[in-house]
Order: structure tokens, then C-alpha cells, then sequence
């Protein structure tokens, strides 16, 4: 998702500077190549022999160091940066940036650079919420540069309050979502995910293997690229996507309420769910005993996907089919009869496709006629795919 994407890194003096490793990693395996720049302060607690084996590349530290290419260095990384992050950003830092203040070369970088700028502050919190400080991340702000802002929790000096650096994931996901195309931007998205469970009796229930990979990698990709979403999810072991409101459900009826209930505020609705199609006619009150054999009778779960198509909905509709056998019959079949824009079919018998993988292969069936057809992709991958093909429909 960072392929060729360069970051550059300023390093500030405070104790959370050894996070910094942790997030050069989480960027290089995302397929960026990182720069780390650090003040002074920020060599008393990391040194830059770590940083530059971390990243592959000279870690700088003073304005005056000999360059062996004559390159006016500030200007190159300024140049050079996708984007520039500052972690953990100290109150000093900030402050000097607000003031124009260009002292050293992170700061004098920061002047320099056209490219986003983002700031994870991390500092005491009566630092943190002394006004002065607060009044420089408000300018700032109005001027364009980017915050990550910091979680509230124990302190290294002992306090407890807002102040810590936000966790590197966090920081790591603002920095990606300045990489990407802001294309859905002012859009909203409602996804739903994972399966649902119907319940027996109070300890058992009905589902399938859904684990919700797909449709948790196509809310993330949405937020990445500027939507507004919201998150359906049925019972699954994943965490919240980071800028996604998340609704958790258990049950096909209450999936139904809540995607019925979203639906008239949303551009665009893509339904990677498994929901049941069936729930027990009747729920035991009390567990049932090993030694009885039950008849469980079942009755029709609410066909959500249809019902969303007889609404008249202003919003691009997008299914998902899972088959065994006559995929790309059933799966037009199916978008005809929801009244859907587009459907993605894959085949639980293809190596690859299906529940629990993190790749699948999947073809995509247009109302227009239009079929493509994907190889197997990480599903990281084939939510952009979608949501591109998604949002043509929507400009339309």
C-alpha cells in the first residue's frame, strides 16, 4: 500500500522515541523506504546507529554534517518526503514550528517541505493541555499540518492523563491515508461483515466460517480514501478498523434493523456479510441435554440485500455471491432479482477464495453487462479494486 512511498521521519526528544523503531517497521513491510532525521534531545534516548539500520539509510542529526553528494540535505529530504512525520513531537518542536522557528534540521526540513506534514505529539499531560500548547496545535491545524493526536493512559513520569504517543498503528494509519488518493472523500459507506449467529438455545447457535476479512479490508480501504463509514459487523475476532464506526450485531434480524436504519444516508452500500439464511423457529429457554435429540425447526431469515433493493435507494448497491457450482449464472441471477449495480462472485472450491483466507479470487458482474475477472489478490488489495469499480457507478 506504501510502495515507493518515502517518509520522512523527525525524531524528537521524549521518551516514546524508541516507538519509532516499531513504526519504521510496520512502514518498511508496507513497502516504504523511510529517512529518519532526529534532533538533538532525541539522541539521549535512541541513537542513530539504531534508526539507520532499521531503515537502511544514513540517519541525520545536525545541520552541518559533510555530505558526500553536495547535496543541500535539508532541501533534498524536504524534496524528497511523501510525507513528513514528526513522532513523537515534543512541545518545544511544536512551538517552534508555529513561530517559523528553523533551528536544527528537522525544523529547517519541515520549513522546507510542500509535502503533508504530521505531528503525533507525545508529552506530559499539564504540558499537553497548557494553553500555550494547545493554541500552537490549533494554528497549526488552520495552516494544514496533520495531528495524530495522543491516547490518555500512564505516563513515564508517573502521571495518568492525555499525553501518551497514540499507539503506532494509529500513527501509522494517518500516514497511509495521506498516501492515498482522497477519491471517496464526502461520501458515505455502510459495509456490512462476518457472519451472524442464530440462536438454539442460550449456549448454542447457527452460523457459518465467515470471519469477516473481507468486508473489515474493504472498510478500512473506504476510510483510507476519505469515506465516511459504517461498519455492520457480525461476531468476528478482528479489530475495529481505525477511523471506522463500527456497530457490532449478533443476529440476521438485527443486522437487518441496523443496515435498514443506515441505509437512506449512504452514497454507496456494500454487503460482504454471511448472513444466515435461516434462524430456529423457537429458542430454548433453558440448554438443551446431550442426551435429547431436538427437532429444530427453522424459519426464513429477512433477505436484507433484497430488501435494500426495493427500497429505491439513492445509493450504489454492491453484493456478494458465494457458490460451489454455476457461479456466473447464479451470481447475475442474483443481481438482477436484488436490483443490485454490482455483485462479486467467487467459488468456495477455488484455491485461494473463501472463508478465513486472507486472498480471494473473485469475478465481478456489472448491471451494465460488464464482467471482470481478478486473479487471486490479497483482500487488502481487492477492496480497492472494488471500491473503485464502485465508485464509477456512483459519479454516474
Amino acid at each position: 500500500m506504501l510502495q515507493e512511498k518515502q517518509i520522512v521521519i523527525g525524531v524528537c526528544g521524549g521518551i516514546a522515541a524508541y516507538k519509532v523503531c516499531d513504526l519504521v517497521r510496520m512502514l518498511k513491510k508496507a513497502g516504504a523506504q523511510c529517512f529518519c532525521m532526529m534532533t538533538s534531545s532525541a539522541q539521549e534516548f535512541i541513537t542513530p546507529l539504531t534508526l539507520s539500520t532499521l531503515t537502511g539509510q544514513k540517519t541525520v542529526c545536525g545541520m552541518f554534517e559533510q555530505n558526500k553528494d553536495w547535496e543541500v540535505e535539508h532541501i533534498s529530504w524536504a524534496k524528497r518526503a511523501d510525507v513528513l512525520v514528526l513522532v513523537p513531537a515534543t512541545a518545544n518542536v511544536i512551538g517552534k514550528i508555529n513561530a517559523g522557528i528553523a533551528d536544527d534540521f528537522v525544523t529547517t526540513t519541515v520549513m522546507a517541505t510542500k509535502a503533508p506534514v504530521l505531528i503525533a505529539p507525545a508529552m506530559n499531560t499539564n504540558m499537553f493541555e497548557n494553553p500555550i500548547t494547545q493554541r500552537n496545535i490549533a494554528q497549526l491545524s488552520e495552516l494544514g499540518y496533520h495531528f495524530t493526536m495522543p491516547d490518555e493512559g500512564f505516563l513515564a513520569c508517573g502521571d495518568t492523563g492525555r499525553g501518551r504517543l497514540a499507539e503506532t498503528e494509529r500513527i501509522f494509519e494517518d500516514i497511509v491515508r495521506l498516501c492515498t488518493p482522497q477519491d471517496l472523500a464526502g461520501k458515505s459507506v455502510l459495509v456490512t461483515a462476518g457472519p451472524t449467529r442464530e440462536a438454539v438455545d442460550p449456549v448454542r447457535f447457527l452460523t457459518n466460517h465467515s470471519t469477516g476479512k473481507m468486508g473489515y479490508a474493504i472498510a478500512r480501504a473506504a476510510a483510507r480514501r476519505g469515506a465516511e463509514v459504517t461498519l455492520v459487523s457480525g461476531p468476528v475476532s478482528l479489530p475495529a478498523p481505525y477511523g471506522v464506526r463500527v456497530e457490532q450485531v449478533e443476529s440476521a434480524c438485527q443486522m437487518r434493523d441496523a443496515v435498514i436504519q443506515s441505509a437512506p444516508k449512504m452514497d454507496l452500500i456494500i454487503k460482504s456479510a454471511a448472513v444466515a439464511d435461516f434462524r430456529p423457529a423457537h429458542v430454548a429457554d433453558q440448554k438443551l441435554k446431550k442426551n435429547q435429540l431436538p427437532e429444530i425447526q427453522l424459519e426464513k431469515n429477512p433477505d436484507i440485500l433484497q430488501e435494500l433493493g426495493q427500497m429505491k435507494l439513492s445509493a450504489v448497491l454492491v453484493g456478494f455471491a458465494m457458490e460451489t457450482e454455476d457461479l456466473e449464472q447464479r451470481a447475475k441471477e442474483k443481481m438482477e432479482r436484488k436490483g443490485l449495480h454490482m455483485i462479486v462472485a467467487n467459488n468456495l472450491k477455488v484455491e485461494g477464495a473463501g472463508f478465513g483466507t486472507d486472498t480471494n479470487v473473485v469475478t465481478v458482474f456489472s448491471k451494465d453487462g460488464s464482467v471482470k475477472r481478478f486473479p487471486k489478490l490479497e483482500k487488502t488489495a481487492l477492496a480497492d479494486e472494488i471500491l473503485t469499480m464502485a465508485k464509477e457507478w456512483i459519479v454516474r
